[in-house]
Parts: structure tokens; C-alpha cells; sequence
């Protein structure tokens, strides 16, 4: 697609993680099917402890704010009462996390115990971050040339620690000056994008937001931000007009940094 030039008053790269630095096969054939697979078993090793608890009622407090949606689960209350009781509860759990999964909801509760599943998993090895190849060597160009780098993704903070630190390029971590997940606002409202610049102190066109979703494309300009649609194998396309009005890139060597020349 040819070469990108970075507007010179952009400070600050700003990345989505599926579909822009990670194929989204991995996160639909790996991640999320790990979860699916191993929710109940994961809950039942883990049920006394006070994270697995907190992540249980934060999903509760959840489910009583979906009460009113089509085929929502409810988590009930345990009351002590045996090995039967905590059963039920579990399966519960278990499906109100299938749930909203097939409805692909982005909630903070649904998040947080993906990512304390995920930490499990990628610290046994079970599962390893995918990363497109050409993620790690632009990064660190654009950080030689001052750039900072930073990660907003619709999966927790933590996840992504676990994705970069355990990735199949090892520990890249320290590539990155910063994470923002769901807790700072949706990535497809733009005060979300005026927060983030207020977080990393800067102003909103000081930063270049690169995402495979038109949408979230769409409300970053909208505070300002700069924005370039990040084209991977297996995202969705795009309609001619969002390839028009778009700057496209397939990959990270395509971005041009002017202090780097």
C-alpha cells in the first residue's frame, strides 16, 4: 500500500492489539476457545480463593445489571448449603460466561476472569502471544526515534501483559510505555481517546491510533487523534468508502516517521 507518513506533531503511537499487532485467528481459534473449554475447571480449582471470588462477583453484579436482556444468565447467591448448591452456582457462572462471549460482550467483569485464565495458561505454557512479524522491528525503529508506544485493547490490561510477555517473540513488554483497556471507556467513543491523551499528557493529534475497526477509526478522529486502518489476513474488509476516505496500511514498515529520516 505503499508508505505512510507520520503528520510531524504526532508524539505518541497508539495500537489495537486484534487484527493490528496479533492475527485474530489467535484470538478466536486460541484464546477464546480456551476459555469456552476451560471455565468450569478453572473455577472449580480456583473457587476459595479471593481473586477467583472477586471475579465471580463482579460477573454477579454483572449479570444483575443484564437482567433485563434477551437470554441473560443470572449467578445466584451461594448460601453454604453443600456440594450441590456450589455446583449450581459454577455452572452458573460458567454459563453467563458462554453467554456473553457468544454475544461477543466486552464487559470488565467478563474481562478480568479471561485474563486471570489466560495468566494460568500462558504461564504452563499452554498458549503463546502471536505476533505479526513485522510488530517487533517497527516498533523498536519508532521508539529510536522517539516515539512513545502504547496499547489500547478491548481485552484487559492484564491480558495484554500476558499476550506481549509471553509472546512468540519472548518477553516484549518493554516495548511498550503504557496499557489502556475498557476501564479508561469504549473504544468506539471518542472521549475514550481525549482521556488517553489526558493520561499519557499529551494532546489528542499528538497521537496516531492504528486499528483494524473502522468504528473505533471513526471515533478517534473525532476527538483528533490521527488515525491509519491497519489491513492483516483475516480481518474484515472494508466497503470502498472506508478504503477511500481511510489512510490504509498492511504493515507497521509502511508508517514513515519524519524524525527518522
Amino acid at each position: 500500500m505503499g508508505v505512510l507518513p507520520v503528520p510531524a506533531e504526532v508524539r505518541a503511537i497508539l495500537l489495537d492489539i486484534e487484527g493490528t499487532t496479533t492475527p485474530i485467528a489467535f484470538v478466536q481459534e486460541t484464546l477464546f476457545p480456551y476459555i469456552k473449554d476451560n471455565v468450569k475447571e478453572y473455577l472449580r480449582a480456583h473457587w476459595e480463593e479471593e481473586e477467583c471470588q472477586r471475579d465471580v462477583g463482579l460477573l454477579r453484579k454483572q449479570a444483575q445489571e443484564d437482567s433485563s436482556l434477551d437470554g441473560a444468565v443470572p449467578i445466584p447467591l451461594e448460601s453454604g448449603s453443600g456440594e450441590e448448591e456450589l455446583e449450581r452456582v459454577i455452572q452458573a457462572v460458567v454459563d453467563n460466561v458462554h453467554w456473553q462471549m457468544s454475544l461477543d460482550r466486552k464487559t470488565t467483569a467478563l474481562k478480568q476472569l479471561q485474563g486471570h485464565m489466560w495468566r494460568a495458561a500462558y504461564a504452563t505454557g499452554h498458549v503463546k502471544g502471536e505476533i505479526f512479524e513485522d510488530v517487533v522491528p517497527a516498533i523498536r525503529k519508532w521508539r529510536e526515534a522517539g516515539m512513545k508506544v502504547y496499547i489500547y485493547s478491548s481485552g484487559s490490561v492484564e491480558a495484554q501483559k500476558l499476550l506481549f510477555g509471553y509472546s512468540t517473540e519472548g518477553d516484549i513488554l518493554e516495548l511498550f510505555d503504557g496499557h489502556f483497556d475498557t476501564k479508561i471507556g469504549p473504544k468506539v467513543e471518542s472521549e475514550s481517546y481525549r482521556r488517553i491523551a489526558a493520561s499519557i499528557g499529551c494532546a489528542t493529534n499528538n497521537i496516531l491510533f492504528l486499528t483494524d475497526v473502522p468504528r473505533e477509526a471513526n471515533a478517534a478522529e473525532e476527538a483528533d487523534t490521527h488515525v491509519a486502518v491497519v489491513i492483516r489476513p483475516g480481518n474484515a474488509g472494508l466497503t470502498d468508502d472506508e478504503k477511500s476516505y481511510y489512510s490504509l496500511i498492511s504493515s507497521f514498515t509502511e508508517l514513515f516517521l519524519p524524525s527518522s529520516a
